[in-house]
């Protein structure tokens, strides 16, 4: 099975990688356009920056931003909102997405009332904080633990499609990233779908030297064979055209 590619589109002025970028409407929905094009299964739109140390936004402002750009891309493709908001999320949701993408995992109860999917990611902490000492035990089964009971509570509530994320780069060091990464096969024998989000992270850039957001492609694909070979079903990436390429040879390989 080839992993569906969800394309970023982040409608902010701080996100980490391509703030201020696609704040305009009309340039977020031409961009949400070409991941399209370039084969994204979902466009993920976010009008709130989750990067360390974000500060939080007006849900008012929030649904400001991201509102009319679903609202456009929606006949095109499926469409998933990118917030913790339960208002950003309804709203998102009457302007056509049927996926929430829920960095809080909190909001299952909105999800299985619109009938449409949700994702539960495990994050320590919040933007603010998450990356100031994040400590875990055992950061696989913490994770698996976590996950494994929010997506119980969406199904028995009647959500009708529940995907699980790990988390990587939310309040996680290099090291724990790396052994989720290196175990994520334990978190999908858990039998929910899994989708992983690795592109451009900060983690990245510290195993290659410090190279910035925008020139991680390569680490940001190794990482995303490695979710795919190990049995993820969704991956998350800006860089949507060699990602597609990559979930491609990965499906072909598995397939033989």
């Amino acid at each position: 099975m080839v992993p569906v590619v969800m394309g970023i589109l982040n409608v902010t002025p701080d996100s980490f990688s391509d703030g201020g970028r696609f704040l305009d409407p009309d340039a977020a929905v031409e961009h949400g356009l070409r991941l399209i094009a370039e084969g994204a299964g979902v466009v993920d739109v976010g009008g709130e920056s989750t990067r360390p140390g974000a500060e939080p936004v007006d849900e008012i402002e929030e649904c400001r931003r991201v509102v009319p750009v679903i609202e456009a891309l929606a006949p095109h493709t499926r469409v998933s909102i990118d917030t913790r908001h339960p208002s950003v999320a309804e709203a998102a949701i009457a302007a056509g997405a049927t996926l929430v993408n829920d960095v809080s995992a909190d909001l299952w109860e909105v999800a299985a009332a619109a009938g449409v999917g949700w994702v539960a990611l495990h994050m320590q902490g919040d933007p603010r904080t998450m990356q100031a000492h994040p400590r875990y035990d055992d950061v696989v089964g913490e994770v698996r633990t976590f996950l494994v009971e929010r997506a119980e509570r969406a199904v028995e509530a009647g959500v009708p499609e529940v995907w699980v994320d790990p988390g990587i780069g939310f309040g996680k060091s290099v090291d724990h990233n790396l052994t989720l990464l290196r175990r994520l096969d334990e978190l999908v024998a858990a039998g929910h779908p899994v989708l992983v989000g690795t592109s451009r992270k900060g983690f990245l850039g510290k195993l290659t030297g410090g190279a910035p957001a925008d020139d991680r492609l390569e680490a940001s694909l190794a990482t995303a064979v490695v979710a795919a070979a190990k049995g993820a079903r969704m991956i998350r990436a800006h860089d949507v055209l060699p990602t597609v390429h990559a979930m491609r040879i990965v499906g072909e390989e598995v397939a033989v």
